[in-house]
């Protein structure tokens, strides 16, 4: 009988560490919740004015029919592609600018690369922005540098290809060295853009 009551004891006793436990981490999450859900919108709208510097702030819209666009994407020659937000970009007196999308490929060196385009009404380029890269310092995240990235600033062009060589033409990306793999996937996330605002925005 002691024995049993001893292994009663010992899970009771386990039992209430790990209700404790649970009810802890419960609320630190509550706690640590909402900071960091600040600290994304605000890493988040700082890409977003690196992108569209000419526009004071940014509105997620829902008149795009992204499961439709993510759909054709899949079909198209662009890879493992996708959009995941189109924010609207406005000016001081609230006009729209055009617009931020949010994209994304699955099939750079190191994995998913996701980049924030900004592109005016007119179809044209303002820049991109990287929210997340995972590859391979001195090669693939050469990406983010300005040799590579500001490539794409006032391309207008409905699909980009990348070339290898140095001699990119107007609707070409000159891939950076030793990580072509990297340089297509990113020139890839801006066509599934490209063809978001081409296709599903008017």
């Amino acid at each position: 009988m002691a024995g049993k009551s001893g292994f009663m004891k010992d899970a009771f006793i386990l039992f209430a560490i790990t209700l404790i436990s649970g009810i802890a981490l419960g609320g630190v999450y509550e706690v640590t919740k909402g900071p960091i859900e600040q600290a994304t919108i605000e890493a988040n709208n700082k890409t977003y004015r690196g992108v569209f510097p000419e526009a004071s702030s940014f509105e997620e819209t829902s008149d795009i029919d992204l499961e439709a666009c993510n759909t054709e994407l899949a079909a198209s020659d662009f890879g493992g592609v996708g959009v995941e937000t189109v924010m609207v970009a406005k000016d001081d007196a609230g006009s729209d600018l055009g617009y931020v999308i949010n994209s994304y490929s699955n099939d750079s060196y190191g994995g998913k690369v996701s980049i924030s385009v900004g592109i005016k009404d007119d179809g044209s380029i303002t820049s991109i922005g990287f929210r997340e890269i995972s590859d391979t310092p001195g090669l693939g995240l050469k990406a983010k540098e300005d040799p590579f990235r500001t490539q794409y600033d006032g391309k207008s062009a409905s699909e980009l290809t990348v070339v290898k060589g140095g001699n990119a033409g107007d609707a070409e990306i000159n891939a950076i060295s030793g990580a072509t793999i990297t340089s297509n996937a990113v020139t890839n996330a801006v066509n599934a853009a490209l063809y978001c605002k081409q296709n599903f925005i008017n």
